[in-house]
């Protein structure tokens, strides 16, 4: 560098700031890119939430991956039976700001032998005996349930192996398919509506996570507008000031 001129210098200066000024402008506009690609999916999903409910036939039968992501979030009602002691108790869910469990049991179909895994609602943990399981009632004979058609059930982090029994951390369909030798359907039911059966049902929204985009652009363009402002401060508007006639 000690062999640059002055004017070598400030030329590559300028070349960098603009470099680097096009460049977090460009990942601005990829960020509000992403944030409308979320809300047109956020209306898409309004949208098959107000459709007509569908019947277990349709989640009976294996769906191509395109037409089962077609159906994500469209309402469903199902009649079955339901298969108790195969309920399963996901720890550390929150609702609320109360910790507890979602409580999922399957759900024969009624007129076939398909079985839908239902995510049934939210039940309160006993922070005395953690094993202890919730009062939950599980209606024998045929039910008819309603809720909105999801793709699994919700992870959470877990730490190793996930270990068998009632009370678990995750859920994979695939792996309880072939535990219990169930013909689970490929997706799964968020039961909807009120407090019921001991378990409460206010289900957080789809999260598409549009905020966090507009967050990323304004922080990226917010970068832009800084470099911008240092470069005019330091190598136009000081020296300028700085020179005699100033």
């Amino acid at each position: 560098m000690s062999g640059w001129t002055v004017e070598g210098r400030r030329v590559l200066l300028v070349v960098a700031t603009l470099a680097a000024m096009a460049a977090t402008g460009a990942l601005g506009r990829w960020q509000l890119s992403r944030a409308a690609e979320k809300e047109a999916l956020q209306a898409a999903i309004a949208q098959r939430q107000h459709l007509p409910a569908l019947d277990g036939a349709t989640l009976a039968q294996p769906l191509p991956p395109a037409q089962a992501g077609a159906l994500l979030h469209r309402a469903v009602a199902l009649r079955g039976t339901w298969l108790p002691e195969r309920t399963v108790y996901l720890d550390n869910r929150p609702m609320d700001r109360r910790t507890g469990f979602y409580v999922l049991t399957p759900l024969r179909l009624a007129g076939s032998p398909a079985v839908v895994l239902v995510q049934r609602g939210w039940a309160p943990r006993n922070f005395v005996d953690r094993a202890a399981l919730p009062a939950v009632l599980t209606p024998p004979g045929e039910v008819e349930v309603h809720g909105r058609i999801a793709v699994r059930p919700p992870r959470a982090y877990a730490l190793g192996e996930e270990a068998g029994g009632p009370i678990r951390q995750n859920l994979d369909l695939d792996a309880f398919r072939r535990e219990t030798g169930l013909p689970l359907a490929d997706m799964v039911v968020r039961q909807t509506g009120g407090t019921s059966e001991g378990l409460e049902r206010d289900w957080p929204e789809p999260a598409t996570g549009i905020d966090t985009h507009y967050g990323y652009a304004f922080q990226w363009f917010g970068l832009c507008a800084l470099i911008g402002a240092l470069f005019l401060w330091f190598q136009v508007v000081r020296p300028f000031y700085r020179s005699p006639r100033a």
